[in-house]
């Protein structure tokens, strides 16, 4: 099946690529035989024994990222076949995938849920004695915008991302959110452009978005192989050599660059073109390679290419990425693309060393490891030495086994026998399991090395975000000075939807709430509380979509009956804001708390939030739910020291303030876009007998009263949540739905433009990077260009529908279900794209049917 590849085809260091390919090709089973030949030995293998044997080098941790349909989970079961962990390849559309398990999942055909499993590239038995394969720990994301809170908590904890994109929509909206929080963690990405084999694919024009709205600086690494209009496979343009896919089986054929040159002599110069400009580029930014680019012209080896392209983007900050193109339904690419996984993506020890917050403080690893706690007199104590450190990044309930904490170890080895201070919480916990996470499947093993990604059960106390260390003997207090460290926990977005519960009787109430706890655990993003005037329950989340599965798991994994409650409609979350300053407010709390006598005081100023907040932002503030709160405990003029853990109350004063903050005083709705300021003077504030309790309901109460006060003098407005629209649909219905969206629904229409006439030129943030020129960005031109122009041309006259984009922004109550009434304008000829606005102030008619509501 393979054509003869010559020594011109080998030179620079290619003989080695092309074994593996070679080996690859000859490992992948063609026929049921062949696929019993690696079946079950590599499953088991990488099931059972690579998770706790692979040396840290071997590791990669990488999450797949991208706009919901672009494809991330097809992909995977096409990574997970071609490895050998499974024997078929799952579809989407038959339900029948890997990690998408949960039934709403199968039904829906989405990811709701991130799932983790591990495979190894190449399979051990196809390597030759000596080398050893990589063991992948992939994460498969959710792409809708209700979820970003589940793509936002894995993240931080990957090594490496695969950001797919759509070859026919290009970058959407929820891929350039994800891209910027790949960003924030420093994450190093491969891109990689799927569904060419789509009509209507186009490359060059993705490759330009890409660089243009992620703004970065794409590396073609491949180029698309088209065969007339048949995508068929993808140029190698490092190694020159072809790369062509059996669509049914994804067996590989490596075609040399003489065959090429001999059958498509355009496709071979278009190699050479698109090689050089990737040397020029990488020669502009890599002295190694600059050098070898002088010495040999443009006979740069294959191997320095590749170590060019994998220091310039192992920092994470995106300013260049590869990128890789294929059809993962087809089984066009994928196994390029898992070497691209293990040759460009970092293995954890090559990764930014891991900072931790210790009290007001931002430090490294290395900082954190020679802190010691000050004894009282001029002498010092040694700290006693931190076995490890892990991060709780996802809670699961997985029904027989329980809560389940999904953790990843940075520092020494978790085990059964594993004592461990969880620094959030305050306390100490012991694991019942340590185990292997397959998607729904789950394998004991013994410990959890330094790198690895793993499950426990038994932690009674921990949530997502929360820090584990451990520490030498059986403790029963961790060290003062590692007592609070903690790694920074991703930020819950506020809730912007709400449904209300009403159960018939008080069993069925304790029943419902009990599962909102535990559901809650699993999901900060999902909030809940009890309405002290109406008695109801109130279920808070992300959107629709995000309600509509929170209600479907409350109904089927928690076992509650619908007919015990009322169930409401969704309906859009709304807020309160401050018109002007308040306080200062003093309030003094003093009664039993749990029949303990107490006192306990502080002072509050409230005022709106404005972008100055932003720029002189504390250590010792936090961001909380659209809110920033800074806690100031004076110290006294006549010590050194406080009576008390001064971490311990400021953390009791920032619980007290959320709580104050959560329901305001007009519409019982949390308020947002406040900047709180608490003082707690020690001498005055605090007495011995002062409990937490006392400390933290003397700031909420103080809260509480300065909203009241701040309502009383009708300085307390409403904020609703806005939405960014982007309606693809029919000209001859675009002026209905303009003014559909300015007069009944009180949106805004940003703009509107021709598909063809987008400008990708992205706006200058200064937080994803620069903007780039796209004159200077080299793509290939898709198949047919021209052709395809004429035919473009000739449906013009023909009086075929003209497309418009309609792009703004608009309250999120009015678009929820907008797309039901919009088929009934466009006759179902349409797309609607909605991406998560910010909290705006009602005003005029709209408020005043609000306070008709309330």
């Amino acid at each position: 099946m393979f054509s003869t590849v010559s020594s011109h085809a080998c030179r620079h260091g290619q003989e080695k690529l092309l074994l593996r390919l070679l080996v690859l090709k000859n490992a992948r089973f063609s026929n049921s035989n062949s696929s019993v030949l690696l079946g079950k030995g590599i499953r088991s293998y990488a099931t059972e024994h690579a998770h706790h044997e692979a040396r840290i080098e071997n590791i990669r941790n990488i999450g797949i990222i991208a706009h919901v349909d672009a494809g991330k989970t097809t992909t995977t079961e096409r990574m997970l076949y071609h490895s050998g962990r499974t024997r078929h390849i799952g579809n989407v559309d038959h339900g029948n995938t890997t990690t998408d398990f949960l039934p709403m999942e199968r039904e829906r055909g989405i990811t709701i849920q991130s799932a983790a499993v591990t495979f190894q590239w190449p399979p051990k038995s196809v390597l030759p004695n000596g080398q050893e394969s990589k063991t992948i720990n992939l994460i498969d994301t959710p792409g809708h915008q209700d979820f970003r809170y589940e793509v936002d908590r894995c993240l931080p904890i990957l090594d490496g991302a695969v950001c797919i994109m759509d070859g026919v929509k290009g970058v959407e909206t929820h891929t350039e959110r994800v891209w910027q929080s790949a960003h924030l963690s420093n994450i190093p990405r491969l891109l990689y452009v799927n569904k060419l084999d789509r009509d209507g694919a186009s490359f060059k024009r993705a490759v330009q978005e890409a660089a243009a709205r992620l703004k970065t600086w794409p590396l073609l690494c491949q180029i698309p192989w088209w065969q007339k209009d048949e995508f068929v496979g993808v140029i190698d343009v490092i190694h020159e050599v072809g790369l062509r896919f059996s669509k049914t089986t994804g067996a590989m054929t490596v075609v040399a660059k003489d065959t090429l040159a001999t059958h498509n002599p355009a496709l071979k110069d278009e190699m050479e073109k698109a090689r050089l400009q990737l040397i020029d580029k990488l020669s502009d930014h890599d002295e190694a390679i600059m050098e070898e680019y002088l010495e040999h012209d443009i006979n740069v080896s294959s191997g320095t290419i590749k170590k060019a392209i994998r220091r310039l983007i192992i920092d994470g900050n995106a300013k260049f990425t590869p990128v890789f193109a294929g059809s993962s339904l087809t089984n066009i690419g994928v196994q390029p693309l898992l070497e691209a996984v293990v040759d460009y993506l970092p293995n954890p020890s090559e990764r930014p060393e891991l900072r931790l917050i210790a009290g007001s403080k931002t430090v490294t690893f290395s900082e954190f490891m020679e802190m010691a706690p000050k004894k009282k007199g001029a002498h010092h104590q040694k700290p006693e030495p931190v076995l490890s450190v892990s991060h709780v990044f996802k809670v699961v309930d997985s029904g027989a086994r329980g809560l389940m904490s999904w953790v990843r170890t940075y520092h020494g080895s978790l085990s059964r026998s594993s004592h461990m201070w969880n620094s959030n919480m305050h306390v100490f916990e012991k694991p019942q399991n340590i185990m292997h996470v397959s998607a729904k499947d789950y394998h004991d093993i013994h410990t959890l090395p330094t790198g690895h990604i793993g499950a426990m059960t038994g932690l009674k106390q921990a949530r997502t975000g929360d820090t584990l260390l451990t520490f030498p003997g059986h403790q029963t207090q961790a060290p003062e000075a590692y007592r609070s460290v903690r790694i920074k926990a991703p930020e819950t977005p506020p809730a912007v939807a709400f449904i209300s519960i009403e159960p018939y009787t008080k069993t069925a109430g304790d029943k419902i709430v009990d599962a909102l706890q535990r559901l809650s655990r699993e999901d900060p993003s999902i909030r809940w509380h009890k309405d002290e005037r109406s008695e109801q329950l109130i279920l808070s989340g992300m959107g629709l979509l995000h309600l509509e599965i929170a209600q479907d798991r409350l109904l089927t994994h928690y076992k509650i009956e619908k007919e015990t409650a009322i169930w409401g409609d969704i309906e859009v979350e709304y807020s309160e804001c401050l018109f002007a300053p308040v306080g200062p407010h003093y309030h003094e709390y003093e009664r039993p708390l749990r029949g303990v006598a107490g006192r306990a005081a502080c002072t509050v100023v409230l005022e709106p939030l404005e972008a100055c907040h932003h720029d002189t932002l504390l250590e010792s503030s936090i961001e909380r739910d659209g809110n920033i709160i800074h806690v100031s405990i004076p110290l006294p003029e006549d010590t050194d020291e406080l009576p008390f853990d001064t971490e311990t109350v400021r953390q009791q004063l920032f619980n007290g303030a959320i709580a104050g903050l959560s329901r305001g005083p007009r519409r019982s709705a949390p308020v947002r876009k406040c900047h709180l300021h608490i003082t707690f003077d020690p001498e005055k504030d605090w007495s011995k007998n002062s409990t937490g309790g006392h400390i933290t309901n003397a700031a909420l109460f103080a809260v509480r009263a300065a909203l009241k006060g701040a309502h009383d003098n009708a300085q307390v407005g409403i904020l609703e949540p806005f939405t960014n629209f982007t309606i693809h649909c029919p000209e001859e219905a675009s002026h209905a739905i303009q003014h559909d969206i300015s007069s009944a629904r009180g949106g805004h229409v940003m703009g509107v433009r021709k598909p063809e006439e987008d400008d990708y030129s992205g706006n200058v943030d200064g937080k994803a990077g620069e903007r780039i020129d796209l004159t200077k960005v080299y793509v290939p031109p898709d198949p047919y260009e021209g052709v395809q122009s004429l035919r473009d041309e000739g449906k013009k006259t023909s009086g075929s529908v003209r497309m418009l984009h309609i792009m703004g922004k608009a309250p999120l109550k009015e678009m929820m279900k907008y797309d039901g009434h919009l088929r009934s304008m466009t006759g179902g000829r349409h797309a609607l794209t909605l991406d998560p606005g910010e909290f705006e102030l009602v005003t005029g008619p709209r408020e005043k049917a609000l306070a008709l509501d309330g």
